[in-house]
């Protein structure tokens, strides 16, 4: 490292100057530069794609940058590994969690240099490994045993681990993208406060998110980038959600939701579920969504929601129940005879269900359409209309991307990952769409696009059902919504309007049970 020579101020805690980065040719970040100091939170905003995950990721070693360069405390700073960025104290806690999750905590926590003991056959010390976990735990407030296995702990659990993780190594700057993505508001809460205390420590935090309420509660400044352009740095005391969203625009966001159609009172039964049971998991769901509307399923986490939806799908089976698709029993109930009957289902976890990582965004989108696009079974599938299929529900769900065929689904943003899966199941042009999460990660520009898009779908006669952690999001799109507790349908609102407080207490529910 080399001294930083030419400033009158202290040096800060970190220092980025003109940072730059292309991809396959493409400059996708154009020359930031920003200071962070120690004890303070900046706020990272923009639209998916903006550039925000990758000057994150530069700073922690994942990426060399094209141009520019970084300090910390004065020090010239360039990683050419995450293991350097680690060494340099900083810690990256990822929106996807990068925990073993068939390790237990202790050994998620000291992976990075196991305790050993020294004699003539050099082993781990599980003794010293659980005492260091312990204080690690202990320092985040997190009451678990060292032993527990890291697949046992809840999502919000997870997240205070990964952490702890960058406590292990001592980080005095730590990056924060979309942590509360995946959180209940309990959770949520909980992490808000351990920002609060790692910050009174005096370690600088960049937070990434597209909540930006949390942002303006969390954040001391607001850096905004729109097209990996820095467009606005302030205080985040002289924000408001409206300037945000106007400054990653580039334009006022009229309005989110879009404006409700009228139900067709003639409408028809598409989409029927009756006494679906699973023990342990749902007992005794039944409900109905009419051709043309869309309908929402409330709930904490464990109540069940994403369980029931599997079952429908036939991704997990089912002890009794059935499903009808305009009419028609699905007999076999496995993923591909329900995707010939006509249904779609989006996953709550897009990597590891909804996507293959490492192909195009064009083998992505068109996967679950390939066997249309063919003549028969036996012929192969026409390539012009196989881009041309591609290209529209790429332009339509608007998929930023510099090459369709060749550009690996990995190297979007996490956002532009979730318009891939909107948009390969949009191809088939569904009967019954079910919606797990949406708009899990995605910015507010793009969340009104899918909401334009799923109108437009219900307007065409499709039934739709949503599975939603953000009740707002529910109360804005949906023309019913079904309170699940405990595996079980407790209550069914009605709209257009809806009685927040009352769909919140039916959704927290603490009577009844599986059965």
């Amino acid at each position: 490292m080399n001294d930083r020579t030419g400033s009158a101020s202290a040096p800060a805690l970190l220092e980025v100057r003109d940072l730059r980065k292309s991809f396959f040719g493409i400059e996708v970040l154009k020359g930031i530069s920003f200071r962070l100091e120690a004890g303070r939170v900046i706020g990272l905003i923009g639209e998916n794609g903006s550039g925000k995950s990758t000057a994150a990721n530069i700073i922690n070693g994942l990426f060399s940058p094209s141009a520019g360069t970084m300090w910390i405390r004065g020090q010239e700073y360039a990683p050419l590994t995450t293991r350097d960025a680690a060494a340099a104290g900083i810690g990256f806690i990822h929106q996807e969690l990068n925990l073993f999750e068939n390790l237990t905590v202790a050994e998620n926590l000291t992976i990075r240099a196991f305790p050993r003991h020294i004699s003539w056959f050099p082993h781990i010390d599980r003794r010293r490994m659980r005492e260091t976990a312990g204080k690690l735990l202990q320092e985040i407030g997190l009451d678990v045993d060292p032993g527990t296995p890291v697949n046992q702990l809840p999502q919000g659990e997870r997240q205070l681990v990964e952490i702890a993780k960058a406590l292990a190594i001592d980080a005095r700057i730590i990056i924060f993208d979309e942590p509360t993505t995946s959180l209940t508001t309990r959770e949520a809460g909980r992490l808000f406060a351990l920002v609060g205390r790692l910050r009174a420590r005096g370690i600088g935090i960049i937070y990434i998110s597209h909540i930006l309420n949390d942002v303006l509660r969390l954040c001391d400044d607001v850096i905004t980038l729109r097209d990996g352009v820095m467009v606005d740095q302030c205080p985040a005391a002289d924000l408001t959600v409206s300037r945000m969203i106007e400054s990653m625009l580039g334009r006022p966001l009229v309005e989110l939701f879009p404006e409700r159609r009228k139900l067709v009172a003639a409408s028809v039964p598409m989409f029927e579920v009756r006494g679906l049971t699973q023990a342990g998991i749902v007992a005794d769901v039944s409900f109905t969504v009419m051709a043309g509307e869309i309908v929402g399923i409330a709930g904490l986490m464990g109540s069940g929601r994403s369980e029931m939806a599997r079952v429908a799908f036939g991704l997990d089976p089912a002890a009794a129940g059935e499903v009808r698709v305009d009419g028609r029993l699905v007999v076999e109930r496995s993923p591909p005879a329900c995707m010939a009957a006509g249904m779609a289902y989006l996953t709550e976890n897009r990597r590891t269900d909804g996507l293959m990582m490492s192909e195009g965004i064009l083998a992505n989108l068109t996967l679950a359409k390939l066997t249309d696009l063919a003549d028969t079974s036996f012929a192969m599938v026409p390539e012009g209309r196989l881009e041309r299929a591609a290209g529209e529900i790429a332009e339509a769900v608007r998929i930023k991307a510099h090459d369709l065929h060749r550009q690996p689904v990995r190297s979007l943003s996490g956002g532009n990952q979730q318009r891939v899966v909107v948009g390969k199941w949009l191809l088939r042009d569904p009967k019954v769409l079910i919606l797990d999460e949406p708009t899990r990660g995605i910015d507010v520009g793009a969340k009104a696009e899918i909401y334009a898009l799923i109108q437009h779908l219900a307007e065409r006669g499709a039934a739709i059902l949503i599975i939603s952690s953000e009740f707002e999001e529910l109360f804005g799109t949906c023309d019913r919504i079904l309170a699940m507790a405990h595996g079980e349908i407790v209550v069914e609102f009605k709209g257009p309007e809806f009685d927040r407080g009352a769909v919140l207490a039916a959704a927290m529910q603490t009577q009844g049970g599986v059965h």
